[in-house]
């Protein structure tokens, strides 16, 4: 049987956080990769920083006292008091409403844990974020400061908000992926995110691998929301089509994809990191959490992807 700890989504909130930034993904910090003001410590540490606040979405004590974004808050908060940085602000965002759909008791015998359908119990997740729940956000977002960020025309981050969350969110949907999940019912994951990732999974037989796959996936269909922040629209659409050749030769799946690959990831660690496809990195895991939550993939399945001319 599996150990009680397992089943929470804190654990699973946390193991989807290390297995993304574990992977060797193109551009972005891992295990054998490290940026010069962030490492990949911080990003472990960032995982387990936000654990307890996740668990503590499912706490109806929690709900009852206080606005569902607290949780979102306090989970950026714990981040900042221990890494003095912005680590997790985009998957904070996404975890926290996966993380609040309740789970449907099923009775057997010997008893189960909960079954989770995280599509069909996100609307009502988001509806009932309010006003209340955009200040926290918002204080969360000025608390992890964010790069790229620039002055909004209407719900500044920067004043009081006087709109819903969803609705603050749908303010900036056209340009920013993950506030695009609140606006479309995390549509994106669900339509495309987890089944890229279960594909991955499947063909690849191990977690790394898949991983690394569904980001390019991601961004030959997406252009990044961070790189165009901080770079334009051109550049992250030069990055979009950079990731669809590296598809085109084949993928990680092929020598020549991979060797694609390679000189992708070097074009993108250039000028200091500045081509980093955070938000995409954001939106994955995401997936890998719907993935764990919903027991789509073993906590044990094989992560290791070997290979000898990867990053």
């Amino acid at each position: 049987m599996m150990p009680p700890g397992f089943w929470k989504s804190g654990f699973r909130a946390a193991l989807a956080c290390i297995w993304e930034a574990t992977a060797r993904k193109v551009g972005n910090v891992h295990r054998y990769a490290d940026f010069g003001d962030t490492s990949y410590l911080d990003f472990i540490t960032s995982a387990l920083a936000i654990q307890s606040a996740i668990d503590d979405t499912t706490r109806p004590t929690i709900h009852a006292a206080f606005p569902p974004a607290i949780t979102l808050y306090q989970a950026i908060s714990d981040t900042q008091f221990l890494v003095r940085k912005n680590t997790n602000l985009g998957i904070v965002l996404l975890l926290h409403p996966l993380a609040s759909v309740p789970g449907t008791r099923v009775h057997t015998n010997p008893p189960t844990s909960d079954v989770y359908d995280l599509r069909a119990g996100i609307p009502a997740v988001l509806a009932r974020y309010t006003a209340k729940d955009a200040a926290f956000v918002y204080a969360a977002i000025r608390l992890a400061h964010p790069g790229g960020l620039g002055d909004a025309s209407e719900q500044d981050v920067r004043e009081e908000p006087t709109v819903t969350l969803v609705e603050a969110m749908k303010l900036a949907a056209d340009r920013d992926m993950v506030a695009r999940q609140y606006a479309n019912d995390f549509a994106d994951v669900f339509d495309f995110g987890v089944p890229a990732l279960l594909r991955g999974i499947e063909q690849f037989e191990c977690i790394e691998a898949a991983i690394i796959d569904s980001q390019f996936q991601w961004l030959a269909a997406y252009p990044d929301s961070l790189i165009a922040r901080k770079n334009g629209p051109e550049v992250a659409a030069d990055v979009q089509r950079r990731a669809a050749e590296v598809l085109r030769l084949g993928g990680i799946a092929t020598p020549e994809g991979r060797r694609a690959g390679v000189e992708f990831d070097q074009h993108l660690r250039s000028a200091s990191n500045a081509l980093n496809p955070g938000t995409t990195a954001d939106l994955i895991t995401a997936c890998l959490f719907v993935v764990l939550r919903e027991n789509k993939v073993s906590l044990s399945a094989p992560f290791r992807w070997h290979v000898s001319d990867w990053l």
